[in-house]
């Protein structure tokens, strides 16, 4: 492909703004992870339960069209806490003096993608960035254990291994758990704010 993309904006996305448009965001979950449409929908409700959850923040990309804007990519957190499935997970295959120091008050990034034609320009890195802007000492989160793109850019941006090889109840695929102190400082000496 030739020439320059258009400039893509990274802004904040409200939960009522969440809700009414999940089904557009899950079909950016779906083709980024390459999951069947069954899949996608079995994920509707649980992402709408997410929304209510203490200190949900969500973050989108859009790009400028032919047709107008469009949303090419997005994030959402909370705050983790027992009794979540997430959590009580990852305490389970954390050691305690682990789970201690980094699930207090740790904010998950429960979910992070960018539409399969958008990748490796720089839009992950700049949704995760912009979503964990939040005043909460670490940021948690957990993907498949495997080197991928999104592996690469978590352990750039500062995110260490707490576990490997786990693996989460009806998933085969084995998972790491990764945590970083926040704010982010990325280790390959690019700009901590990737938008200035």
């Amino acid at each position: 492909m030739t020439g320059t993309r258009p400039a893509t904006r990274i802004v904040e996305l409200p939960p009522p703004w969440m809700r009414e448009h999940m089904h557009e965001v899950l079909a950016i979950y779906g083709l980024a992870m390459g999951y069947d449409s069954g899949i996608v929908a079995g994920r509707y409700g649980y992402a709408i339960q997410h929304t209510e959850r203490p200190g949900f923040r969500a973050v989108g990309a859009f790009a400028q069209t032919t047709a107008g804007e469009r949303l090419v990519g997005f994030g959402y957190g909370y705050l983790v806490a027992p009794g979540q499935w997430w959590h009580d997970q990852v305490r389970a295959a954390l050691d305690r003096r682990t789970a201690k120091k980094w699930l207090p008050g740790a904010f998950e990034v429960c979910e992070l993608h960018v539409l399969p034609d958008h990748q490796s320009q720089g839009l992950g890195r700049q949704l995760l960035h912009a979503l964990v802007e939040v005043p909460h000492p670490v940021a948690l989160l957990s993907t498949p254990d495997t080197d991928t793109k999104a592996f690469r850019l978590y352990q750039a941006d500062g995110f260490v291994d707490l576990a490997r090889n786990y693996h989460f109840p009806g998933d085969s695929r084995p998972f790491a758990i990764l945590g970083a102190r926040l704010p982010l400082h990325p280790r390959d000496g690019s700009p901590a704010n990737p938008r200035a």
